[in-house]
């Protein structure tokens, strides 16, 4: 009995001091990445291209398989909550993607490359934009950069206005939410 305690507390422990090997996964629904990967330090292709970073601020592909029975539809959020802020930083808002997608293509968060599924729709993000932000945290210590997709029982997020917040909208995620599949990924400069 002593034992498994030990063994939770670890473990507990381990994702408190290792956040970035923590990844979120409900059940068998799993987020992967030709892209970016758990851990690992963000490339080039997904970094900002401004505030100082020479990146090329291309989104990227995403896949994901196993999703919650009774899902309606999905949501991706992606937050740096090592942000020099009190809320942390809003990179990449979506949702209402469909319950058939089981993918986003690299590029598509960049509204002009019209790559989003039918009826997806981007929030808007914490660089006043309704498109994918890379990675662009001041020199200094690594940031860690959450892509979360939500599994929801809702069909399209009726709630959402279309200039809500990141906040607002990932209330509602929250609220609706069935599953949840993660990859931290890192960056710094």
């Amino acid at each position: 009995m002593w034992r498994a305690a030990l063994i939770a507390g670890a473990l507990a422990m381990s994702a408190v001091l290792y956040p970035a090997q923590a990844a979120k996964q409900t059940g068998g629904f799993t987020l992967t990445s030709p892209d970016i990967a758990q851990g690992r330090k963000i490339a080039a292709a997904q970094v900002f291209n401004s505030f100082g970073c020479s990146g090329q601020n291309v989104s990227p592909a995403l896949n994901w398989s196993h999703a919650p029975q009774g899902t309606q539809s999905f949501a991706l959020l992606v937050h740096d909550p090592d942000a020099p802020t009190d809320s942390g930083w809003w990179h990449w808002v979506v949702y209402d993607i469909p319950a058939t997608a089981t993918s986003l293509p690299a590029g598509a968060g960049d509204p002009k490359t019209k790559l989003l599924p039918v009826g997806a729709l981007q929030g808007r993000t914490d660089f006043g934009t309704y498109a994918y932000g890379g990675p662009c945290p001041p020199p200094g210590k690594v940031h860690h950069y959450h892509f979360r997709l939500y599994a929801l029982k809702v069909p399209k997020l009726v709630e959402v206005p279309g200039d809500a917040s990141a906040a607002f909208i990932a209330f509602n995620v929250h609220a609706n939410s069935i599953g949840e599949a993660e990859i931290i990924a890192t960056y710094s400069r």
